[in-house]
């Protein structure tokens, strides 16, 4: 039988799983605190000049400025979508297993709902979020710490799933149920 390991519900894991999510939500929200103190209205701050400054940017769009140009109903969709992944992962959080071989899966869902709801909690309090990271080497767009969870979930989901497939297979196993008995084979025809 190939039954998911997502079937159980596990209170504990998704409370560890929701105290960090809140520690690192509450880290991004500091950060973005400070950057409003000191850096608003203020020439950027040179860590390494020509390479990496603290620049203040109130971005109205999505990640690193994506969707300039586009309309309202575009900002709405991404709200609606993140509600939407949030949720997921909140659900995800309370089902995933305690063992060791999890750990990595419960460390993504960490990194994402931090920086899903990081960037969320700014789009509805202020209708833009507070970026203030510049790499002026390359010109890469401005940005902040939940930004740097999601990227680092995403590299993190891409490597785990590269090495550690077997895991998402036990997680969410295929609906395909092989059999060994020859009587169940669409190519055992009587005639």
């Amino acid at each position: 039988m190939n039954s998911s390991k997502l079937l159980k519900w596990n209170v504990k894991c998704g409370i560890k799983i929701m105290t960090w999510s809140l520690i690192l939500i509450l880290l991004d929200q500091v950060t973005k605190i400070l950057a409003r103190i000191y850096l608003k209205d203020q020439p950027s701050f040179v860590l390494i000049d020509g390479v990496f400054e603290l620049h203040y940017l109130e971005n109205p769009y999505a990640a690193f400025s994506l969707g300039k140009g586009l309309t309202s109903v575009f900002l709405i969709v991404v709200l609606i979508l993140t509600v939407l992944f949030s949720a997921f992962l909140v659900y995800l959080a309370f089902r995933l297993p305690s063992e060791k071989r999890f750990w990595f899966v419960r460390l993504l869902v960490i990194l994402f709902l931090a920086g899903a709801l990081g960037n969320f909690i700014d789009r509805v309090r202020f209708h833009y979020v507070v970026d203030f990271f510049y790499f002026k080497l390359i010109n890469f767009p401005i940005f902040n710490v939940a930004d740097i969870y999601v990227v680092a979930g995403a590299i993190l989901f891409v490597v785990s799933f590269l090495f550690r497939s077997s895991v998402y297979e036990e997680l969410f196993p295929s609906k395909k149920k092989k059999s060994s008995d020859p009587s169940d084979s669409d190519t055992n025809h009587s005639s």
